[in-house]
């Protein structure tokens, strides 16, 4: 494989790929430097002006994933490199990256990880038939034999396979079905994040950023959305030079390719993945230096904006006006021709799934909550319901549960609006809504839990649950008028990303040669602030604002989709809700027993998955999958308890007591739950039941049990059944309890008996409640065998009366021997 990377990609080349990204990148630095003064200028006249935003209703968390994890689990991954499938530990961060280790050994013990994936860009797909098909179009027009043999032979039948256009590709397998529905919502949702990536706090590089990448595209011909503005500054970067270099790459490397079709294939992605990390190379340091020598001239730029802001604003206004003179007649015969006929059409298509998707979170949320309700009544206490709580805080980031309401958004469909408007897909919208719901779903969660945290500190039982009920009616309602308004803007800027763009396109090559003409109009001092092409473009979007302002404005009149008023909060209109803590409240500290959490390790957003019957995947193990007949086939899955945390095993082996707990009934088998489980099946302890009923015949033992084999008795119980006070074995135990107490009485005081304890070593084992001189030394304690029955009774007896009996026989038998000698 690093043979075809080296033949196809030598230094001549690499030097011209090189070249190549430097080009790109110079022409985007210099739109990059005016578009950064124009944002600055915009932040600072915003800061002086101030501007009216719609306040939300409900609160927002500042960071909602702090201490937390996504999930993490046991794949199977295919290696390229000897086309082997390899287990895998995969652990998904906070921060929505994919890290995977040889084992959980691995991870746990702080090494680095195999490999990390930044999901920016790519698709999951959980067919091998959809990823043919898009690999067909990574290198088309290729005349070659398809193979006979399947491309990749599977582990098993449950595939996920991360798919990218430039870079490399990763194939996974999961044993279940249930397994891979969990791993495909999980990988959608880190997917769905890293598309996400631009900051909308920073108002001046995120503007500048965006507005550079939509001028330049422009200038090159391209119009409407872009798949491909995914992941950070350099990874969108990135892919802006490969948009334009991997067509040329694929004409001149493509026919030099050899073998059958899949095999040229393969080869041209480990090719095309080598020539995209040298670009993300370059990219990722020259954007840095470009933004470090905007940030050096910020503060010379800021300084003038806030000297001359009124004759610069004064200076723009003129312009515009004069623009808007020459350019508006063509712009409103342009939107009455051939954009307002579908402006209804377009609306209608983005408000049934983006409404459907909206009204899903609000129901996931209600049952959420009716759980709630159901398990404090049935249950009853704080603990109980602080227990749930826990679960319910990280419920807008659990994809799982949060699936059902994105696969509304997942409806979209804008076949023949597309080719119209130049929408490339319909990802960029569904997407963006997405992150919404997660939002909204987020700040109603939030909303609650600090609404029903200041309730719990003064009512219980029946008032609590009332309570619930009454947070859970006033969060839905703000909920709604915060949906509402989140929806009503989400439909006027996708309606912008889509008509304005197809109106630039018909109206600005007819101008381009006047534009020039209105820089005489602006003075040379404030020229970096002021630029024709931005009021071009702002002159264009006021011409069909206020068509989309009134079509939004009438869907909201029809509630069909329940669009309501948008959501403003007067001053001190609802001053308990907002006097809250903004901190999250901690429901495992606060609420369950024992006080503060017992381990401070990353709690697990969704929960692992622990198949019942199955085998888990081996510990610290990575070795090669052998084949498909030796996988194990799908047995019925079983969830453990959501946000499971982590055990820490050397510190829960120091701090847990030991406790004998009987086995569990054969009946109701399950995995091990606690530490002392696990250390039962290490060693077991086995606790010997004496039954003391009539007409039961005495068990006559050794002194050695019964065991499996590799066992090792750890300790010995026994359980005492109760005896009638009557009986003549209960005065006899009762006198030689006395005895014993009265030997111990008559010991030498220097002497000290250890006390038995249940914190005491393992080491030390004790039937009798009390430790012989012997144990306090080390030494093991040698278990007497029951010889026989004590005479004149029909029915069996404690085990320790008969070693007492036992004694007084040995030494009635010693005197004796003594008295005829």
């Amino acid at each position: 494989m690093g043979d075809v990377i080296s033949t196809h990609l030598d230094e001549g080349r690499r030097q011209t790929i090189t070249a190549h990204t430097r080009k790109v990148m110079t022409e985007f630095g210099e739109v990059y430097e005016q578009q950064y003064a124009v944002a600055l200028f915009n932040s600072v006249r915003f800061e002086i002006e101030g501007g009216g935003n719609v306040q939300s209703q409900l609160l927002h968390r500042k960071d909602p994933l702090q201490d937390k994890s996504i999930f993490s689990g046991d794949l199977f991954q295919y290696l390229d490199e000897n086309k082997k499938w390899r287990n895998r530990f995969v652990y998904v961060a906070n921060s929505y990256s994919i890290s995977f280790y040889d084992s959980r050994l691995a991870y746990e013990r702080g090494l680095h990880p195999r490999g990390i994936i930044n999901c920016a860009g790519y698709k999951v797909l959980t067919s091998l038939d959809e990823y043919l098909v898009l690999l067909n179009s990574c290198l088309p027009d290729i005349k070659a034999k398809a193979e006979s043999s399947p491309f990749l032979k599977l582990a098993s039948n449950f595939l996920l396979i991360l798919w990218h256009p430039y870079t490399r590709h990763h194939f996974f397998t999961v044993r279940t079905e249930k397994e891979q529905v969990k791993w495909f919502a999980v990988f959608q949702d880190c997917i769905r994040h890293a598309n996400n990536g631009l900051s909308e706090e920073n108002k001046v590089l995120t503007p500048a950023f965006t507005d550079s990448l939509r001028l330049y595209r422009q200038a090159k011909g391209h119009y409407g959305t872009w798949d491909m503005m995914c992941g950070d500054s350099s990874q969108i970067l990135a892919n802006l030079v490969m948009e334009t270099l991997c067509p040329e790459l694929r004409d001149q490397i493509g026919p030099r390719l050899k073998g059958k079709l899949q095999q040229r294939q393969r080869n041209w992605m480990l090719i095309s993945d080598a020539a995209y990390r040298q670009v993300l190379s370059q990219t990722r340091t020259q954007h840095e230096a470009m933004v470090q020598a905007c940030e050096v001239e910020r503060p010379r730029l800021d300084s003038t904006l806030r000297t001359n802001m009124d004759q610069i604003v004064s200076s723009k206004e003129h312009v515009t006006t004069r623009m808007r003179a020459r350019v508006l007649a063509r712009a409103e015969q342009v939107l009455r021709s051939n954009v307002q006929p579908y402006i209804t059409s377009i609306l209608e298509a983005l408000m049934y799934p983006v409404s459907q998707g909206f009204s899903e979170v609000r129901e996931v949320f209600s049952r959420e909550l009716e759980e709630i309700s159901k398990n404090t009544v049935n249950d009853g206490g704080k603990e109980v319901l602080g227990k749930h709580m826990e679960k319910v805080s990280m419920l807008a980031f659990h994809p799982v549960k949060m699936q059902s309401c994105y696969e509304k958004m997942e409806q979209l469909n804008l076949e023949g609006l597309q080719q119209r408007f130049d929408v490339s897909s319909p990802s960029v919208f569904i997407q963006r809504a997405q992150i919404l719901m997660r939002e909204q779903m987020d700040n109603a969660v939030y909303t609650f839990e600090q609404l029903l945290h200041q309730k719990m500190e003064e009512q219980s039982g029946e008032e609590l649950i009332k309570s619930i009920h009454r947070c859970q009616d006033r969060v839905l309602k703000k909920y709604d008028y915060d949906s509402s308004t989140v929806r009503k803007k989400f439909f006027r800027e996708a309606l912008l990303q889509i008509i304005i763009p197809y109106m630039l396109k018909q109206i600005h090559p007819v101008y381009a040669p006047e534009l020039p003409k209105f820089k005489e109009l602006i003075f040379e001092d404030f020229s970096r602030f002021i630029l024709v092409e931005n009021i071009f473009e702002e002159v264009v979007l006021q011409s069909v604002t206020k068509d989309i302002m009134m079509a939004v404005k009438e869907a909201a009149n029809q509630r069909r989709h329940n669009l309501y008023r948008d959501s403003i909060i007067l001053t001190n209109s609802d001053p308990n809700l907002h006097l809250l803590d903004e901190n999250s409240v901690d429901w495992t500290s606060h609420y369950r027993e024992g006080g503060e959490s017992r381990n401070t390790k990353r709690r697990q957003v969704v929960s692992m998955i622990i198949e019942e019957g199955m085998g888990q995947i081996p510990y610290g193990s990575c070795l090669e999958v052998p084949g498909v007949e030796e996988i194990p086939e799908e047995t019925e899955t079983q969830m453990v308890e959501d946000f499971e945390e982590d055990s820490v095993f050397s510190e829960d082996l120091q701090k847990q007591p030991i406790i004998h707990v009987a086995p569990k009934s054969l009946d109701e088998p399950s995995s091990p739950d606690d530490v002392q489980q696990i250390r039962q099946l290490i060693k077991p302890v086995l606790e010997v039941v004496l039954p003391t009923a009539e007409n039961t015949k005495p068990v006559l033992t050794n002194g050695i049990l019964p065991l499996e084999e590799g066992e090792e008795i750890e300790a010995i119980t026994t359980v005492k059944e109760t005896i009638p006070k009557d009986s003549a074995i209960a005065s006899a135990i009762q006198e030689l309890e006395n005895a014993v107490q009265d030997e111990e009485c008559n010991m030498d005081s220097d002497v000290e008996l250890p006390q038995a304890s249940i914190d005491s070593s393992p080491r030390h084992y004790d039937d009798s409640g009390f430790q012989s001189p012997t144990n306090e030394h080390g030494e093991e304690e040698r278990h007497r065998p029951i010889a026989a029955e004590m005479k004149g009774e029909g029915e069996p007896v404690d085990p320790e009366l008969v070693m007492v009996m036992l004694e007084q026989e040995d030494e009635e038998s010693e005197d004796g021997s003594q008295a005829k000698d």
